[in-house]
């Protein structure tokens, strides 16, 4: 069998050597295929897939998800509080572990070497779910991670010890400041222990309790001598493990009952809050990464789609190139007549046709990886968030064995057009055949693949037009500010305390710094930020018995030049200005949905509302503002109001800056200017605005690209299919056109005849692929953004598309046909 095996492989190379345009053709089309496929599984792989590596028992480690109903709408959300967590560890028997964790960027180090880095925030628990004992040292223990009492431990990452450290035992016992505390390192983490980031390895862990310790002090939650008992402050996940032989139904059924028990404890401390029977409070566990959890996000939704759309493009290539090796097992009739008739069998034929096949698909996938590496680095960069870890195809060894069985699994596909011409072969018939009669066969399997191709490039364009319609709706959006030229300035202020005044000044100097920057238009001082951050107050009207159930109301603390700086439009009465200060009247601006909700058929300008209690003093109406998007990108309002930052928290702002030109451009030299008034060691981060509302379209954008860049892949090959069997029928046909014009047929009719051939192939194409593509909106439609999935414009485009491509793959040929002179092709072998 190895013999045998070895002779098939040296014939098969020395076959495809002979015919290198052949060979170098079917190798491109299947690396285009292959490494499409092997790009996207990357991207879903580690979006969906992939577990985080080292975690025990993967398949029975879930995260945590509660659901409550809010206006007639279930939510489902992961955030929850650490009393919570307390209370599902406590009241439930199916897990035989649990852990609270989450993450943050901190600034680690001091003066010019602080960098912001990637925390991992976990319970001491945490650690118990991986199979990574520590490479030096220990993790830290239940003893010291106490609420109130967090000890100023932490663990360094295995790759952070080696490029910080030097890979030294003196790590252990040194000092390092994060964020606004100074920790003692007491371990180093396994390698290739990173969490559950795999994405955004952390550089050090430490205690949760540590952290929420440090949060209150920093003001970034109501000063509590017990913080870890109220339900105030949602910042946290939870992870558990089921217990062997338990359900995932009762796993669910016992943490609802623990949710449902832990929501009335809530309810003691916030008695205004819906009653249990409106908010129908469960719980459930889901998959441990959150994108797949059960409120997905529609980027994971998008890249699963995509998934399938990467096979339907290595589907095209293996048509395309079935149709090759089809088309050279015809011009191979006599020759394998010949060999069955010197003895070979049957089985031994068909044997080196697939060793064939599957050589031609093994080297398009060597070549495929090469694409997939560039792809994947792109993917990355686009659609990833910044500080994503990098993972080079080539040394993922997930990637590589899909990419082998993808390779694998289209040179089997491919191979059987060949096996099914050779095991049809007709023995006494091709030995008896001329060359001439051998050469041409009419085929229904290869118009079958060139509708296959037709079909499925339908498919793929409907599907990028529809969700490049998606995103230039999402762009068209109103978001009620400007983007482009708006920078986020956050203050970390790392532990320096100050008092209420020194904090004041200090935002008062940023903000003339800030105003005297060169490039700088203006800037304002702002508390709440779209999409980022969400400041909200119970409110009072009167004659609104709870304003709460209206929905939800957000706001924003600003200073005078707020709506200037970031493009909000004023439209009844003013703005807040400069008059507006600590001790005059309270007042407030609101967005025109806010007014409509609360005062419907009455102008708001004048109205009274009360913040968080119904005894407060009165804060009036003095301006209506448009509408802004600050949670959802939807077509449901989003309700907003604005205090003047002097009367709310002006010790707590952060800064808007608007630039001229593009923010991202100016961000390094804003965040030098201001950081000369931060005293150390805290420090100025500069974000674009443009980069967080990026954040709420990667689904729209990677649906467009990403369909985009397939569809016109998969037309380019189509097209070549097309190009290249109506170029090979009529190579073949030669003598039968010869004939044809010998009895009088015109140039022009043998171009129709060429040009319809092509043109019904691609008719054919389109109405089954706009079949597809209509029964498969039902499942697309939920992942466009105002755009129906039959949008009739689209398919006409795609339809119109396909039919020029398939007339400009067709005319070539076409024109050579009608050009052949009788008496040649008379004579043509």
């Amino acid at each position: 069998m190895l013999d045998a095996f070895l002779q098939d492989l040296t014939y098969a190379l020395r076959g495809l050597r002979a015919k290198p345009a052949f060979t170098t053709a079917v190798i491109l089309t299947f690396a285009l295929g292959i490494g499409a496929n092997a790009a996207m599984f990357s991207l879903v792989d580690r979006m969906l897939l992939r577990p985080p590596p080292l975690l025990k028992v993967p398949g029975h480690v879930h995260r945590i998800y509660g659901a409550e109903t809010i206006r007639g709408k279930e939510r489902i959300g992961t955030g929850g509080q650490y009393a919570r967590y307390v209370d599902l560890t406590k009241w439930t028997s199916s897990f035989d572990r649990t852990a609270g964790f989450t993450e943050n960027d901190l600034a680690v180090g001091v003066g010019d070497a602080a960098r912001e880095m990637r925390i991992g925030i976990v319970s001491a628990s945490f650690f118990g779910f991986f199979d990574a004992p520590p490479a030096l040292g220990r993790y830290f223990g239940p003893s010291e991670d106490v609420p109130g009492n967090g000890a100023h431990v932490a663990v360094a990452s295995h790759s952070v010890w080696q490029t910080a450290y030097g890979g030294g035992r003196d790590i252990l016992g040194a000092k390092v400041q994060i964020g606004s505390d100074v920790y003692q390192i007491i371990g180093v983490a396994a390698p290739g222990f990173v969490g559950l980031w795999p994405n955004q390895q952390p550089a050090y862990f430490i205690p949760i309790s540590t952290f929420g310790d440090a949060q209150v002090r920093a003001g970034f939650m109501v000063k509590e001598a017990t913080w870890w008992t109220t339900y105030h402050w949602g910042w946290m996940d939870m992870i558990a493990r089921r217990k062997p032989g338990v359900s995932e139904a009762a796993a669910n059924a016992d943490l609802t009952q623990a949710f449902v028990k832990s929501t009335e404890a809530e309810r003691v401390e916030s008695p205004r809050m819906p009653p249990l029977k409106l908010l129908r409070p469960r719980a459930m566990i889901g998959s441990i990464l959150s994108e797949r959890g059960p409120n997905a996000s529609g980027f994971a939704k998008v890249a699963a789609w995509l998934g399938g759309v990467a096979i339907m493009v290595l589907l095209i290539a293996c048509a395309n190139v079935a149709n090759l090796l089809f088309a050279r097992a015809l011009r191979r009739r006599r020759e394998i007549a010949v060999r069955l008739a010197l003895g070979v069998s049957r089985a031994r034929l068909l044997s080196q046709l697939l060793t064939e096949s599957v050589i031609l698909s093994l080297g398009g996938g060597l070549a495929g990886l090469v694409v997939a590496h560039w792809s994947s680095v792109g993917l990355r960069m686009a659609f990833l968030p910044p500080n994503t870890t990098s993972l080079s195809v080539l040394k993922d060894e997930r990637t590589l064995l899909f990419a082998g069985a993808a390779a694998v699994a289209a040179g089997v596909i491919t191979g059987l057009a060949p096996i099914l011409q050779a095991s049809r072969a007709d023995l006494t018939g091709d030995l008896k055949a001329g060359a001439r009669e051998g050469t041409y066969q009419r085929s229904r399997l290869r118009v079958v693949l060139l509708v296959v191709q037709g079909a499925l490039s339908v498919v793929l364009l409907v599907g990028a037009g529809l969700f490049v319609r998606s995103l230039n709706h999402v762009r068209d959006v109103r978001l009620g500010y400007d983007v482009d030229p708006v920078l986020l300035v956050d203050l970390n202020m790392r532990g320096v305390e100050l008092d209420s005044a020194r904090a004041v000044d200090l935002r008062r100097r940023l903000l003339e710094r800030a105003q005297s920057t060169p490039n700088v238009r203006s800037a304002t001082l702002q508390i709440g930020v779209p999409f980022w951050s969400t400041w909200s107050m119970s409110l009072f009207v009167a004659g609104i018995d709870t304003v709460s159930r209206l929905g939800r109301f957000d706001l924003s603390a600003v200073s005078p030049d707020y709506f200037a700086t970031v493009g909000t439009r004023i439209l009844r009465g003013r703005g807040i200005t400069a008059t507006d200060l600590e001790h005059s009247q309270l007042v407030m601006v609101v967005s025109q949905a806010m007014g409509k909700t609360l005062w419907p058929n009455e102008d708001p300008i004048g109205k009274c509302v009360r913040m968080s209690a119904d005894t407060m003093p009165c804060r009036y109406v003095v301006g209506v503002a448009e509408d802004i998007k600050s949670r959802q990108l939807s077509n449901e309002t989003d309700m907003y109001y604005y205090l003047p930052a002097t009367q709310f928290h002006p010790d707590r702002t952060g800064l808007f800056v608007r630039v001229r030109g593009e923010a991202s451009q100016h961000a390094d030299a804003v965040r030098r200017s201001l950081q000369r008034e931060m005293p150390n060691p805290a420090y100025i981060t500069i974000m674009p605005l443009a980069q967080i509302i990026g954040d709420q379209t990667r689904s729209w954008q990677l649906g467009a690209s990403m369909f985009t860049a397939f569809g016109l892949l998969a037309l380019v090959l189509a097209a070549i299919g097309l190009y290249s069997v109506i170029a090979y029928n009529v190579a073949q046909r030669t003598h039968e056109l010869g004939v044809r014009m010998a009895l009088g047929a015109q140039r022009g009719d043998v171009l129709k005849l060429v040009v319809f051939e092509g043109l019904r192939v691609a008719i054919v194409g389109i109405v089954i692929g706009g079949a597809i593509a209509l029964a498969a909106g039902r499942w697309l439609g939920p992942l466009l953004f105002d755009e129906s999935p039959r949008d009739p414009a689209v398919y006409s485009v795609v339809a119109l598309t396909l039919l020029i491509v398939s007339l400009a793959a067709s005319l070539l040929p076409a024109r050579r046909a009608s050009l052949v002179e009788p008496t040649r092709a008379l004579r043509y072998e």
